[in-house]
């Protein structure tokens, strides 16, 4: 007994070991930036602040809680985790609320939504041809991978970026022997990933999966010769004046490799400005940062990929009849025919998993998000031009409802 419990406790003390940090650590928190090495993105001269609005249109907003009505900062403050909530009408702030002892200053790691801004960097590289082509093999810029499986070669960046990797991946957050923390708590992540396998051939099949990611952070950070952070800093916080500094979580000291999928420690106030350059095409106080071209691609719903594209997701509605049920359909033909004649905007048929062999519509309202694990959102909707950040500590209540809710109020 005593001889296993001096084990245990040798494999807890262990943190360079996956599984002991793990178990130290468990599990994921928005504090993570403090345990991982990094890279620091710092600010430049030109700092710029959203306006603060003189009208709060979002005061009066309530919700209805056990039947009772709620103020909107009530309710995120004693019925949610959220640490921050923010929200940019037109290049200004209408609402900003900070809990939990949080300020506007204070740093987050806000996990997926990381992915988005690693395609942001992916879209800079391809624009200044430091990445050639997007359909170039992922073994171009790291050949490493060619001693690994042989269906490397046939893996590009494009798969990488819409999750198609088709990789032996599993993407499971309370195993420690699951590969998702080995990669988030192991070091040395390119070793790891060299020795995976495949479940599909690279561009057939769409799955979310943190290790696909991985590969596109290295790919952009072979391409520029340098850390995401610092490519980050000269391409994004620099030239947009961002207003605090931020930093970029590493897979150890020795190798120095940046976490693509998850590191990103940031504020909400910059989040909201990687929102805004989005939902300008790009542009960002009349520059060019990433070409229109990448975030139409990023932005525009491919419904065959479950309305991911490029990192980030569209925002997606099933069309439903009087009765709010679903509306089914015998074949794609027919489900398509009658979206023509639906007042339910560009439609896609899509085939039901719940219901084999019937088919159903789906149809996008331009809006779209970047997400984290514990709910950390960046969500845009460019034709209200909107944009609302939410951080926190716990997966609660969705938010998309609630964004939508929100955005409908303009």
């Amino acid at each position: 007994m005593f001889k296993y419990l001096l084990s245990l406790l040798t494999l807890l003390l262990c943190t360079s070991c996956h599984i002991g940090r793990f178990f130290v650590y468990n599990f994921a928190n928005i504090t993570d930036h403090k345990i991982f090495p990094y890279t620091e993105v710092g600010t430049g001269d030109d700092v710029f602040s959203f306006p603060v609005s003189d009208r709060d249109p979002l005061s009066s907003v309530t919700l209805t809680v056990k039947g009772e009505k709620v103020p909107l900062t009530q309710w995120l403050d004693e019925g949610t985790s959220t640490t921050a909530f923010l929200v940019v009408k037109s290049d200004s702030i209408v609402y900003e609320q900070y809990f939990d002892g949080y300020q506007a200053n204070d740093i987050s790691t806000i996990f997926s939504v990381s992915k988005s801004v690693t395609s942001l960097l992916t879209g800079i590289a391809v624009d200044e041809g430091l990445i050639a082509d997007v359909n170039d093999p992922v073994t171009k810029y790291i050949p490493e991978l060619l001693d690994g499986d042989p269906r490397f070669q046939r893996l590009t960046i494009r798969h990488l970026l819409d999750m198609r990797s088709g990789l032996d991946y599993k993407e499971s957050y309370s195993n420690p022997f699951a590969d998702m923390a080995k990669l988030y708590y192991g070091t040395n992540q390119l070793k790891q990933l060299s020795k995976l396998g495949f479940n599909h051939e690279p561009g057939t099949y769409h799955q979310y999966q943190s290790g696909t990611t991985a590969l596109l952070g290295i790919v952009v950070e072979r391409a520029t010769g340098m850390d995401l952070g610092q490519y980050l800093e000269a391409k994004v916080w620099k030239p947009m004046g961002m207003e605090f500094p931020a930093t970029w979580s590493l897979d150890d000291k020795r190798h120095r490799s940046a976490k693509g999928y998850s590191g990103l420690n940031t504020t909400a106030r910059d989040l909201a400005k990687i929102g805004k350059l989005y939902a300008d095409g790009g542009k960002w106080r009349g520059k060019q940062i990433v070409s229109a071209e990448w975030v139409r691609q990023s932005t525009t719903p491919n419904m065959a990929n479950d309305g991911y594209q490029f990192q980030w997701y569209s925002v997606t509605d099933t069309y439903e009849d009087e009765a709010g049920e679903t509306n089914y359909f015998p074949d794609s033909l027919a489900a398509i025919t009658a979206g023509r004649d639906l007042d339910f905007g560009e439609s896609y048929a899509r085939r039901s998993q719940k219901h084999p062999g019937k088919w159903y519509l789906e149809s996008s309202n331009g809006a779209f998000y970047a997400q984290g694990i514990l709910n950390q959102f960046i969500y845009v909707d460019p034709t209200k031009d909107l944009v609302i950040v939410r951080q926190g500590k716990k997966w609660d209540e969705g938010y998309l409802w609630l964004f939508e809710a929100i955005s409908g109020n303009w």
